[in-house]
């Protein structure tokens, strides 16, 4: 599947990765959001699985105004602020999705580590379902949940940066009634869905509680395409498994 641009009315195109299901459309949407590292071929695979899945899938670059070292601080602050070019871009990269002839109008958001951080501050703003993967929690997350959509939350138990962060974020959409379901994974750390080209480092991430964990990642894709499905109406829920 290409990369693309999404056009900017007098400013930079934003670049982008488009995955386009096999079948014939219209299909649900959803907006893949990268992690701190940046659009990397991981975030791309994710953004195919969607679509073998039936999602019309696009991944922004929220680096495109000059690469990773220029925009990683910039991004992060915009991430805590609530307000900024990645929030624009997030918000211009939906109403790409939903402006195609091949998307139904109905649109999700998931994030991975500093994405999953955007689709939890994003999921009050237009979108039908959000899946923050583990994602910091908002500063004031009763403010940001106000008026959200559903959510599916998934975070490793050996995840040392985000310890308790399940339990409140559980916590605060029972008290408002949204549907959710998160998870914590005792066996899983951080970027426990990522499967980064580290050869022999990998075994220094998992002791730093950090890396791919596949028993753990296949269950999360698992509740992750089931929740979409529910509240994305993407077709016939998947079979357990």
């Amino acid at each position: 599947m290409p990369d693309t641009t999404i056009p900017a009315a007098g400013g930079t195109p934003l670049k982008a990765y488009l995955a386009v299901p096999a079948e014939a459309g219209p299909h649900p949407g959803v907006v893949v959001i990268q992690d701190a590292i940046g659009l990397t071929k991981a975030i791309r695979e994710h953004a195919d699985r969607l679509a073998s899945y039936g999602y019309l899938a696009v991944a922004p670059d929220l680096y495109t105004r000059g690469g990773m070292l220029r925009c990683v601080q910039a991004t992060m602050r915009s991430l805590g602020s609530g307000q900024g070019q990645a929030y624009d871009d997030i918000e211009r990269s939906r109403r790409w999705l939903v402006g195609r002839d091949d998307c139904s109008g109905r649109v999700g958001v998931i994030g991975f580590c500093m994405g999953g951080g955007f689709a939890l501050m994003t999921a009050s703003r237009g979108f039908d379902a959000a899946a923050p993967n583990y994602g910091p929690l908002p500063k004031n997350l009763d403010a940001a949940l106000s008026g959200a959509c559903p959510v599916v939350g998934s975070y490793g138990g050996r995840d040392r940066t985000l310890k308790g962060a399940t339990a409140k974020l559980d916590a605060a959409l029972t008290e408002k009634g949204i549907p959710h379901d998160v998870k914590e994974y005792p066996q899983a750390g951080h970027s426990f869905l990522e499967r980064y080209r580290v050869g022999p480092l990998a075994p220094v991430l998992r002791v730093g509680g950090m890396g791919y964990e596949a028993a753990s990642a296949d269950d999360a894709w698992r509740r992750i395409r089931a929740f979409f499905d529910e509240h994305l109406a993407a077709g016939e829920p998947p079979e357990a498994g």
